[in-house]
């Protein structure tokens, strides 16, 4: 489906891709959904993806209230740039690195559930308006939902297939 344009598109593709990520997760043996990826990924396993995806639902979720409130949300989060996303990464890593996957998958189906409703909050020109709210600056507020969570489920998918270290 190609990137939404709407709020029935986002709400339809958000859930579409969350489903195959957790469908795709959910297939593979629990050996494999525990295993370290293969080298080269900062998020060395299943329970390292989720939790990078529920901090930016909780980013995204943080950005919306302060912005709702009339205020300008610290983005992407307090001591950090778009350009120091690698180090903001990092820390949500380590953030989360020992929580269990099982506690991670809870934390991450609650946070979605808290961004669909989110969604399902405002009209198509609310949600895809360019400009229509003065936090999102030049952009619209879908733009943010959909980095949140139909694109980012879809690069999860990506990074798990490629980490995945096929079983012997």
């Amino acid at each position: 489906m190609p990137r939404p344009k709407s709020k029935s598109d986002l709400l339809q593709l958000s859930a579409a891709n969350y489903e195959r990520l957790m469908n795709m997760i959910d297939a593979m043996p629990r050996s494999q959904q525990h295993a370290e990826f293969r080298p080269g990924t900062m998020n060395r396993n299943v329970r390292d993806v989720l939790a990078h995806l529920h901090h930016w639902h909780t980013l995204m979720l943080g950005w919306y209230d302060v912005g709702m409130a009339g205020n300008k949300p610290t983005m992407p989060a307090e001591g950090y740039t778009w350009k120091t996303l690698p180090a903001l990464n990092r820390w949500i890593w380590e953030h989360y690195r020992k929580t269990p996957l099982s506690r991670t998958r809870q934390m991450l189906a609650g946070s979605f559930d808290e961004v669909q409703a989110l969604i399902h909050r405002h009209s198509d020109a609310e949600l895809f308006t360019k400009k229509h709210y003065a936090w999102t600056g030049s952009t619209s507020l879908g733009a943010y939902l959909i980095s949140a969570t139909s694109s980012h489920y879809d690069w999860a998918i990506k990074l798990i297939k490629r980490a995945t270290v096929s079983p012997d």
